[in-house]
């Protein structure tokens, strides 16, 4: 998921064998939807925040900072207050961040 929304450069991990540009950077100037939010991991949820805080990144593997002024638009089936009130997210305990 993270290579799907953020990219990848050539060598990353087995199988990228050329670079390519994540949702975020297809979505520059433009809006991207994120459906299920609530089934992302506490890490890649840490990795979606600094990119709603800061509108910055890096692709997986990568060295150079990307900009993007993507407007995002998400969705869940799930109470993401419950999930929040119980520490809960898929069934594992919260992490601090």
């Amino acid at each position: 998921m993270e290579s799907e929304l953020f990219g990848h450069e050539r060598g990353a991990f087995t199988g990228a064998t050329v670079s390519k540009p994540g949702k975020f950077e297809l979505a520059s100037g433009g809006t991207i939807f994120l459906d299920e939010i609530g089934e992302l991991g506490p890490a890649l949820q840490a990795k979606l925040l600094r990119v709603l805080q800061e509108k910055e990144f890096f692709r997986v593997g990568g060295t150079r900072l990307i900009r993007t002024d993507a407007r995002v638009l998400a969705a869940t089936h799930r109470s993401l207050k419950e999930m929040v009130v119980t520490g809960k997210i898929q069934g594992r305990p919260v992490l601090p961040v």
